[in-house]
């Protein structure tokens, strides 16, 4: 799994998503929010039916993923292949690596209004919003040109859920299938 498109084949998109997103959780009520989402994942009852190609939409995992198995420093047990675990976990790092770069320059200003616009919407546009708000970031230039762009978009989109997550944990559920449907329609372009 060496590029982002890789990432979007199964869910690998999902591991990746709540990797970035469970790094350096500093909220308990966020810490929660995660470990439920988890769960879920874990029960394999949550995985929604994506009509976007990359899930299967009977929502089967290949294999058992526990959220405490996902940290950036240790492997996803869960899966079998090794291999790929270490990828998930490597793409989770760079993105990070990347959104800390972007948190310097435009994450506040991006994250408030993602934040305004979802509250005071309802879900079925929070897609739109965060589509909106990604590429008028990207409009007005984050400094990071020297990187491949398809990773700071997903870097930036990532770190825009991450905080407005922290901000209302009780989002996450939601705001993680917009994720995950952006990110679908991301590599559909």
């Amino acid at each position: 799994m060496d590029t982002l498109s890789d990432m979007n084949r199964g869910p690998n998109t999902a591991l990746v998503v709540l990797s970035f997103l469970q790094a350096d959780c500093r909220s308990s009520e966020y810490r929660e929010e995660l470990l439920s989402l988890g769960q879920i994942i874990n029960n394999k009852s949550c995985i929604q039916s994506f009509d976007d190609g990359g899930f299967e939409t009977d929502g089967h995992l290949p294999s058992k993923v526990s959220l405490s198995d996902i940290h950036p420093s240790v492997e996803l047990l869960g899966l079998r292949n090794p291999v790929e675990a270490e990828a998930i976990q490597e793409i989770a790092g760079e993105l990070r690596h990347i959104g800390d770069l972007l948190e310097h320059n435009v994450v506040a200003r991006a994250t408030q209004n993602l934040s305004r616009n979802i509250l005071d919407s309802s879900p079925e546009h929070w897609k739109n919003h965060l589509t909106r708000e990604v590429e008028r970031v990207m409009r007005e230039g984050v400094g990071l040109e020297h990187l491949p762009q398809e990773r700071v978009i997903m870097a930036l989109t990532l770190t825009l859920v991450k905080r407005v997550c922290e901000q209302t944990p009780s989002l996450l559920r939601i705001l993680f299938n917009t994720t995950i449907q952006y990110i679908m329609a991301l590599r559909a372009r």
